[in-house]
């Protein structure tokens, strides 16, 4: 069995451990219908769904033909993608209630962005602003989630 084989088997399990978690604990608040949602309704499902495709994920490297070459050896972790998505998704947490929707959310998707070594300051900051944009249109206005778009910095 390769490598890569290996790498989706443990990407399938992880999925079904975490999606089968997200399911349990969900399934311990009220459900609720398809109409009146109850706080356990989403985790749930999201969890279901999550476990079903990580199944699909582990089932089809099974089914995946051996790789025709010798195995290349192990690539290393790209640690600024790493290190750029973890930052960003920090930063969301800890500005979102002082600095408010706007700026958490071009903060985060700007420095995510910087993760990816193709992506230029000029680029990033284009779909940090188009991303916040939708974001704030979507979370703010559609979605009414109670975050103020300016915080009180």
């Amino acid at each position: 069995m390769s490598f890569s084989h290996r790498r989706d088997y443990y990407a399938g399990a992880l999925m079904v451990l975490v999606g089968g978690g997200a399911a349990y604990v969900g399934s311990h608040y009220q459900m609720g219908s398809l109409t009146r949602m109850g706080p356990g309704y989403f985790p749930t499902v999201l969890g279901v769904i999550l476990a079903i495709i990580g199944i699909i994920i582990a089932g089809s490297a099974a089914y995946a033909p051996a790789p025709a070459t010798a195995e290349a050896p192990a690539a290393r972790p790209d640690w600024r993608g790493w290190l750029c998505i973890t930052a960003a998704a920090l930063l969301f947490i800890g500005l979102a209630k002082y600095a408010g929707l706007v700026a958490a959310t071009f903060i985060c998707v700007f420095v995510a962005a910087l993760g990816d070594r193709e992506n230029s300051w000029k680029e990033s900051a284009l779909l940090a602003a188009g991303i916040t944009v939708f974001g704030v249109a979507l979370f703010s206005f559609v979605l009414h989630v109670q975050i103020p778009l300016f915080g009180s910095m």
